[in-house]
């Protein structure tokens, strides 16, 4: 079992529950040739879930959390995914340091719960789209909290946005893959930059 929508990318996930989150930024149509929108249709998307939270569960060792789709549920999923990519996209400008308090864009109900080995595990909770997104931000948080979030990017090429996990040493890479995107953004503004010298 993989993260379905990460691989249609031919790219490796991220580490843990943090997957989940990639996968979710995943399923947004991208590349060329354009690869479908996963979140377009109730159908598509349930068994999407399915395939995630098995995933989820595999990886975080947990029991497979039950989430039920429909319609007005995907719209409200398809906003989340939306504003999390977009909340991706702007952290990695402002890695620089830190900016002013920011909206919350989203919240999410989960607990803390102590298992009998006195480990304290974060129980995300809600029901439908609502669940899901408890599972994707607490996994961000866990992710913020081993310092691995930082790492999950989406790619520069405005034209495809797909999303990574960097695992340069320096943390430094900006394209999901460097052949396809990047040579194709550096090619552009090479033809700028020779435009305007000989303009």
């Amino acid at each position: 079992m993989s993260w379905s929508a990460t691989a249609r990318y031919g790219l490796d996930p991220a580490p843990g529950g943090l997957g989940l989150v990639q996968d979710l930024l995943n399923t947004v149509g991208a590349g060329a040739p354009r690869i479908p929108d996963l979140l377009a249709e109730v159908a598509e998307a349930q068994a999407w879930v399915d395939e995630a939270t098995a995933q989820w569960a595999a990886v975080t060792g947990q029991r497979v959390p039950r989430v039920a789709l429909d319609a007005d549920g995907l719209t409200e999923l398809r906003a989340f995914r939306d504003d999390l990519q977009e909340a991706t996209a702007k952290a990695q400008e402002a890695a620089s340091g830190p900016g002013a308090l920011a909206l919350v864009l989203h919240s999410a109900t989960a607990a803390l719960q102590l298992g009998e080995g006195g480990l304290v595990r974060l129980e995300p909770r809600g029901t439908g789209w609502r669940r899901l997104a408890s599972l994707a931000l607490a996994a961000a948080f866990e992710g913020q909290q081993a310092d691995t979030r930082r790492r999950l990017k989406t790619c520069r090429n405005l034209r495809c946005r797909v999303a990574f996990y960097d695992r340069s040493r320096n943390n430094s890479g900006v394209w999901h893959d460097v052949k396809s995107c990047g040579n194709a953004a550096n090619l552009r503004a090479y033809r700028a930059r020779r435009r305007a010298q000989n303009g």
